[in-house]
């Protein structure tokens, strides 16, 4: 059953991924997440063949064919003769390759060993054991990027841009995404505590109960007025059709307008971005990307434009990110939308999963990706053109004055 699974995964890993932010993970499951990654394969930029990828950049030509490991056998040779403990094998040199990866200083460009990589894949696909939220990292901190609608995080009062300070009581500071979701995954049932800063001064100490988090990427529902609501929670492999068969069923209805809410939407799939926006896009540039300021490819709408010139409105937040944004992004810098909420995460960076001998997969950073209009939201985000708060009191009163926002500026 894992080889069949691995026969899927490499077929998957023909994809770019948006994902959406630091090297991201869902807490909920495995060592890794949708967040900073967004599958595809550019157009002659990326070339693949077999198991590998092929991938040039200017910055490399100062660097050697292969690097001489000579320095690092001699740390091995001391560690083995002089370690007072038992060493693995197989974990050295996952750490190996690990430290290989964190050298480019990049966060969201990591090595992920077999199970980290079927964890991975649990995770893009919505199923997985945990505590149902989506974890990244901001400069050396741990960061909840998004707890996931509906389950434990989220039930237990978590916030996106909750900072994780302690796991189970141990300092989380400098942590690893993979080291942290080791420590705060389990078996369904059973309880971690997450000691959190929030708003950069607020200390709270919040007990999750695991849960098997099963997730569908989109719902739809036609509100009060004739208002087409959608909602999509991540972009996955299932998104593009989700959200078409939805969008037709909203103009059957006659919908007099639409809101698509991508709050609390780490990412996933870039192409799976570039389909939501087709729906009111017709033809246009819904991306670019750029490797050293140069574009190497252009992401153009397609399909049929089924909501184009509907009223809509895009709900965004600071849990926002990669994939949402670059549907937000290009719905605003066209005015096919208002965005209301607050100022999204800020992930304008694509990753390739590249597969390795042994089943394990290189996830790096290949290009940065710019809105119609040219700008790069990396660290930024995205502003809303009406920003609508919602406080602890409205989640403790299970308000949503930002989507009542979007529905009022939909009826004037």
């Amino acid at each position: 059953m894992f080889k069949a699974k691995n026969d899927q995964q490499r077929s998957r890993n023909s994809k770019k991924l948006s994902g959406l932010v630091f090297k991201t993970l869902a807490i909920a499951i495995g060592s890794v997440s949708i967040f900073a990654i967004g599958l595809g394969i550019g157009q002659g930029k990326i070339q693949v063949g077999g198991d590998s990828v092929t991938q040039r950049s200017v910055q490399d030509g100062d660097l050697p064919a292969d690097l001489d490991y000579s320095s690092v056998e001699d740390v091995y040779d001391a560690l083995k003769k002089n370690y007072d403990g038992d060493l693995e094998e197989q974990a050295l040199l996952d750490g190996i390759k690990q430290g290989l990866a964190n050298a480019s200083g990049d966060n969201y460009t990591e090595y992920l060993n077999a199970t980290a990589t079927e964890e991975f894949n649990e995770d893009l696909n919505g199923t997985f054991s945990g505590i149902g939220a989506e974890l990244g990292k901001e400069e050396q901190a741990l960061v909840i990027i998004a707890p996931i609608a509906g389950f434990p995080a989220e039930k237990a009062g978590l916030r996106a841009q909750d900072i994780i300070t302690e796991i189970n009581g141990e300092n989380a500071f400098d942590l690893s995404v993979t080291e942290a979701v080791k420590k705060i995954r389990g078996e369904k049932g059973t309880k971690v505590t997450l000691g959190i800063v929030r708003d950069g001064q607020q200390r709270l100490e919040v007990e999750v109960t695991r849960d098997t988090i099963s997730i569908p990427s989109v719902e739809s529902e036609i509100l009060e007025g004739g208002i087409g609501y959608l909602k999509v929670s991540r972009f996955s492999d299932d998104t593009a059709q989700l959200t078409r068969t939805a969008a037709q069923e909203f103009k059957n209805a006659g919908v007099k307008g639409v809101i698509l809410d991508v709050r609390n939407d780490p990412g996933g799939l870039l192409d799976a971005s570039v389909d939501v926006a087709s729906l009111w896009l017709d033809n246009k540039v819904v991306l670019q990307e750029k490797r050293n300021d140069v574009v190497i490819r252009t992401y153009q709408s397609r399909g049929s434009a089924l909501l184009a010139g509907l009223p809509t409105v895009v709900l965004i937040n600071e849990g926002s990110a990669s994939a949402s944004e670059i549907v937000a992004g290009a719905l605003k810098d066209h005015g096919a939308a208002s965005l209301i909420g607050n100022q999204t995460f800020g992930k304008g960076s694509v990753q390739q999963l590249v597969n390795l001998p042994g089943d394990g997969v290189l996830k790096v950073t290949i290009a940065r990706w710019y809105t119609p209009d040219g700008k790069n939201i990396d660290k930024e985000g995205i502003t809303p053109d009406k920003k609508v708060d919602r406080t602890d009191e409205d989640f403790k009163a299970d308000r949503d004055p930002q989507k009542q926002a979007a529905i009022d500026f939909l009826k004037k």
